[in-house]
């Protein structure tokens, strides 16, 4: 799970709700709003209709364009949010997957520690689906 995914997709949501419509662009560009995320590659699946994550989950699965996203190459990062509209009542869901972080410019005289030498990031589970931790 990524903090900035989360709020990009609870953002995404919270837009859908409040419109009550489903729409990749309610916000704008899914690239200018993933860009606070510096991911070098991104996807969004975006729901409507269901009350629980595993039965939307389960469509995206279902879904072969939804699948791609979900099976992103090197995806390792995943945000994911919903939001209930107050005309409908329906949930809206926005999921937001990354991986490959673009590179940030060097600082003159400035080193950086080998990623062999790095700690791994301690990673705590819920639900492991393709890859990914929720």
């Amino acid at each position: 799970m990524d903090a900035t995914l989360n709020r990009i997709a609870l953002e995404q949501a919270k837009a859908m709700a409040a419109k009550d419509t489903l729409d990749h662009g309610v916000l704008g560009s899914f690239s200018s709003r993933v860009a606070p995320a510096r991911a070098g590659r991104a996807a969004e699946n975006i729901a409507y209709g269901y009350d629980g994550f595993e039965k939307t989950l389960g469509q995206w699965i279902d879904s072969s364009g939804h699948r791609k996203n979900l099976l992103l190459p090197k995806a390792s990062r995943v945000g994911v949010a919903s939001a209930k509209s107050a005309t409908s009542h329906r949930t809206y869901w926005a999921m937001v997957i990354a991986g490959e972080y673009e590179p940030r410019p060097k600082a003159a005289g400035k080193t950086t520690t080998p990623a062999a030498k790095r700690k791994p990031a301690v990673q705590s589970c819920r639900l492991k689906l393709l890859s990914l931790c929720f």
